[in-house]
């Protein structure tokens, strides 16, 4: 067998593009790129700086997640909900500020408490991301430290974020700094990882939000939207996934001052569909993100289609996360109200699906083909027959997003998988 690298994990379609092996490189021999063919950044090792000591590695999510492992060292405890993880409270709520919450992706919740934490002493900092100012189609981690760079940090980026380089400003940061982490599932892996190995990073990070994911889209989907808009990735000053309500729109200004505006369903579910998906994002099992203080999510129930303002389900999961809720809810920072398990799992019934229902047959059909997939040490939902077909047609879309001379077929196929899909959803559903 050959030997285990990080230039394999990432030629294999495992790396997360997370970041933190960039980050945690005692030498600073790794660099974090965007792979212009696959749309997603991986990493690339400096070999004259390399001393083969394989931390990045142990650091990285992309490959393996000990799960059992990282829920005794975080929760004192197996997770023993397959699909939440380790909880404590389910809620849904949303910031009292008016501006907050409806300039947010959904209720504002998680930006409300990065401010309070701040204004409260908690914190000194919070490692987030906003899109770059002199390239506004990419993302930018860093770490606010003002009220003003934590709102400029809202909202959804949905695109590639290899924010876990931001990890390396908190390791050369004040030894006193208490810093709080927002990301992704994949994100707050390699930060878990990360802090059992740099006792330093694990002291100075106090608290880690997660933000629910199904799944995200590589780079390749904004060339494919800008087409479709007909904008110039050129002429374009600022971009915004999300925001002005719920769901919200995209909103693209130009450098003439002109806006652009696509609705949240028409780009996400109409233009992008299941198209663009980095091959990763199939084999992550962790919608909810399990291994954050705080999880937060849109919340898609029936009864809240109404809500024009934004609603966001949350997940307390420690008693840190637990307590400065209840202190935010106290100090009438936020609306909070107590929502059912039952609830929680139909609010996010469709990504479940495709982190929990399909993932083994994900895994089976890359052992079909020998290819690798990540070690969870987790126990997964047995897949049915309309679980294997899903995947399959995932592989499909996955190809043709793949190729921009196929480009072309993506709505054709959409239209004519849409009568096996909805055969698909009955035998998935009986």
């Amino acid at each position: 067998m050959a030997e285990q690298t990080l230039t394999n994990i990432a030629q294999s379609g495992l790396c997360t593009g997370c970041g933190t092996c960039v980050s945690l490189c005692p030498k600073e021999a790794i660099q974090i790129k965007i792979n212009q063919e696959k749309g997603i950044y991986e990493p690339e090792i400096i070999d004259k700086k390399c001393t083969n000591c394989k931390l990045c590695l142990k650091v990285c999510p992309g490959h393996e997640i000990d799960f059992k492992d990282l829920n005794q060292e975080i929760f004192g405890t197996d997770a023993e909900d397959i699909l939440v993880g380790n909880y404590l409270n389910s809620y849904t709520g949303y910031s009292t500020d008016h501006e907050i919450r409806y300039n947010s992706s959904s209720g504002g919740l998680a930006t409300q408490l990065l401010i309070f934490a701040l204004e409260e002493g908690l914190i000194d900092g919070a490692l987030v991301t906003r899109m770059k100012r002199d390239n506004p189609l990419e993302p930018e981690p860093f770490i606010a430290r003002t009220k003003e760079e934590i709102i400029e940090a809202s909202r959804s980026k949905y695109c590639p974020n290899p924010a876990n380089i931001a990890l390396q400003e908190i390791l050369q940061s004040d030894g006193n700094e208490r810093i709080a982490v927002v990301g992704l599932p994949c994100h707050i892996h390699g930060i878990r990882k990360a802090e059992k190995i740099n006792k330093k990073l694990g002291k100075k990070i106090v608290l880690h939000l997660g933000i629910f994911c199904s799944i995200n889209r590589n780079f390749l989907s904004q060339e494919y939207l800008l087409k479709k808009l007909n904008i110039d990735r050129n002429d374009i000053l600022k971009i915004d996934y999300r925001g002005k309500g719920w769901m919200g729109d995209m909103t693209i200004t130009l450098k003439n001052g002109c806006e652009k505006s696509c609705s949240y369903q028409t780009y996400w579910r109409d233009i992008l569909n299941l198209y663009f998906i980095p091959t990763r994002c199939t084999l992550c099992s962790d919608q909810f993100c399990e291994l954050s203080d705080i999880s937060f999510g849109d919340i898609w129930l029936p009864e809240y289609r109404s809500d024009k303002i934004g609603t966001s389900v949350i997940i307390s999961r420690t008693e840190t996360g637990n307590r400065i809720l209840n202190q935010m809810k106290a100090a009438n920072k936020i609306n909070l109200s107590e929502i059912k398990r039952e609830k929680l799992i139909q609010s996010q019934a469709n990504a479940l699906k495709l982190k929990k229902k399909y993932l083994k047959a994900h895994i089976s059909l890359r052992k079909a083909l020998r290819k690798k997939f990540p070690d969870y040490n987790q126990k997964l939902l047995k897949p049915d027959l309309g679980s294997y077909l899903h995947v399959i047609l995932f592989y499909l879309r996955g190809y043709l997003s793949s190729k921009r001379y196929l480009w072309g077929l993506l709505e054709p196929f959409s239209k004519l998988v849409k009568k096996p899909r909805e055969i698909l959803r009955i035998v998935a559903n009986r």
